[in-house]
């Protein structure tokens, strides 16, 4: 891909696996009968949105969970885990690519994420990678709920753009979600899909970086 100097990537499904349906499954298993409207992929109940950009606390998340549900005697564990099924870990040689990206391009993580999810993807990275954190993969990782702002929006593009005085038409932005590609669009970046979890290898290969 010609003229990229920037590249920003989404975390889940392009650099760690995640299975929405094991989510959808585990909630149905706890009592939330219609998961259609309540988290899939693409349609999710305002709850999800809220804990993304930090609005709701992990606690307020698993009220309105028992609230929604009606079953007020899940405990904070049995909704906790449900949420986190979806969470399947990284491929093997996804952070070497990560590196050898850092080492050609000013590289970036912007992820739709939550207090839940992070604590147990920094658990993950700790116990499997012996890593603290994401940050000695990109010059900067950011996440939606310590920023409170989320994709699809704009302003969270535009606070990286700006922040980071990154010119649109030199960057690429690589996630798993058309409705968060179509907003970098509409800001003169270039946009790569990831339709389905691959090794990132196959990812940057195909896209000629």
């Amino acid at each position: 891909m010609q003229n990229i100097k920037n590249i920003i990537f989404d975390y889940g499904n392009v650099i760690f696996e995640i299975d929405f349906q094991k989510s959808e499954q585990a909630f149905r298993d706890i009592g939330i009968a219609d998961t259609t409207t309540f988290f899939t992929h693409k349609v999710q109940n305002e709850l999800f949105d809220q804990l993304d950009m930090g609005k709701v606390t992990a606690a307020e998340f698993r009220d309105e969970v028992r609230r929604i549900s009606g079953k007020y005697d899940l405990s904070d564990e049995e909704i906790t885990d449900a949420w986190n099924a979806l969470l399947v870990g990284i491929a093997e040689g996804n952070h070497d690519v990560l590196m050898e990206m850092k080492s050609k391009y000013r590289t970036f993580l912007l992820s739709n994420n939550n207090e839940i999810h992070y604590s147990y993807i920094m658990r993950y990275l700790k116990e499997n990678f012996e890593l603290e954190d994401n940050s000695s993969f990109f010059e900067k990782d950011y996440y939606s709920h310590l920023m409170g702002m989320r994709k699809p929006n704009v302003d969270i593009f535009e606070f990286v753009l700006n922040t980071h005085d990154l010119v649109p038409q030199e960057t690429l932005f690589i996630d798993d979600s058309p409705q968060h590609l179509v907003t970098a669009e509409k800001l003169g970046m270039k946009t790569a899909l990831v339709e389905r979890p691959e090794p990132l290898r196959n990812i940057v290969d195909r896209l000629g970086l």
